[in-house]
């Protein structure tokens, strides 16, 4: 029997939120909190999937299970065995134990982390030799169509590359992932996240709701993705739409990408201070343009900005999940009280609070064949 430890962190999405399924740009972050996944080879051809998570159950299932066989947190364990399966690659059955510090359906990313740990934990076990690259779009294969969300390949990628103290500049076209310095602690700056306990799942309606949306708008705009329209006036695209709804999708997609490409200009000019203006109008424009905030998120935001944050948006799919702020380190307790006071206030369940710090990407923890 063969054995290896391996782990992926969660991520924050710093700035470009459903940019990465049309094409566009993204500036997400690993952060430290991670999932491990301890991987043991076996010779029955079964894998058994275990987590310390609460309320998840131990699942058995065939290594060469088909989508629809396994259900819950097991399935985005069996989804990999079958992308990698599916791409050619006969992994044998194992026992798999999960560990985890991300928070799950906090819009930080847990269920990638997850299946980011596996994967490379596999990929290394069995000397399969595939690039992070590789290994994001097998995990994004088994996110669509074995587990059933919808969701792009910028979690993946930032799991898989992320670097300490830089943010990744992902382009969804061109699959590459580019690190930017991002040193927020030489700045005097902190990067505030509030859980708002308001649970997401990406296979819910809303998400593969807004992507439909926008592939349909490509169609009419004659082109491939939405990236593709990107340098056009804004307002001549949107001129080619006639559903009202269709326009404001378009407008955040459009508008998001630019401001990534706006942040990424500061922050390699050392200007880190200058992009809080950008993260909130991406918050406006993801409440208004594209509704996916609810109350809580909206709150937190609102708290934040008004206890003297620089700017602060939603992470993440949204209709839940969390909230970043970009604060000076001097003020940052100052925010994250201000989001305790202001949910205490709402009746809404106490947020949870904390700092993040761009971190490592995923890889093998240890060697224990």
């Amino acid at each position: 029997m063969s054995e290896r430890t391996g782990s992926a962190p969660g991520r924050v999405n710093l700035i470009g939120e459903h940019t990465d399924y049309n094409g566009g740009f993204a500036l997400p972050l690993a952060i430290p909190a991670r999932t491990t996944a301890r991987v043991r080879t076996r010779d029955d051809g079964q894998v058994v999937a275990a987590s310390t998570a609460p309320g998840t159950e131990p699942a058995r299932f065939a290594a060469d299970s088909s989508p629809g066989d396994v259900t819950g947190w097991a399935a985005y364990v069996a989804g990999v065995f079958w992308a990698l399966r599916d791409a050619g690659h006969d992994v044998p059955g194992a026992d798999v134990h999960v560990d985890s510090t991300v928070p799950a359906g906090a819009g930080l990313s847990s269920s990638h982390a997850l299946e980011c740990a596996v994967a490379v934990t596999l990929n290394d076990l069995h000397g399969l030799g595939l690039d992070r690259t590789t290994l994001a779009l097998l995990v994004q294969r088994a996110e669509n169509h074995y587990v059933g969300a919808p969701t792009g390949a910028m979690d993946q990628m930032a799991s898989l590359y992320g670097q300490d103290g830089h943010v990744i500049l992902f382009d969804a076209r061109a699959m590459t992932a580019e690190p930017v310095p991002c040193d927020l602690a030489a700045a005097g700056l902190s990067l505030v996240v509030v859980d708002t306990r308001v649970h997401h799942e990406h296979v819910d309606g809303g998400y593969g709701a807004r992507r439909a949306s926008c592939e349909a708008a490509a169609k009419l705009l004659g082109v491939e993705t939405l990236r593709e329209v990107q340098d056009d006036p804004l307002d001549d695209v949107l001129a080619q739409l006639d559903d009202d709804v269709m326009v404001r999708r378009v407008r955040h997609v459009l508008t998001e990408n630019a401001r990534v490409l706006d942040t990424v200009a500061l922050l390699r000019a050392g200007r880190a201070a200058e992009i809080g203006p950008l993260l909130t109008a991406s918050h406006v424009s993801m409440r208004d343009d594209y509704e996916i905030t609810v109350p809580e998120v909206d709150t937190a935001v609102e708290a934040a900005l008004g206890a003297g944050a620089l700017g602060a948006r939603m992470t993440g799919g949204g209709f839940g999940g969390s909230v970043v702020a970009l604060a000076a380190t001097a003020d940052e307790t100052r925010v994250g009280d201000a989001v305790r006071a202001a949910f205490d206030l709402r009746g809404y369940p106490a947020p949870s609070v904390f700092t993040v710090r761009p971190a490592a990407g995923a890889g093998i923890e240890e060697d224990t064949q």
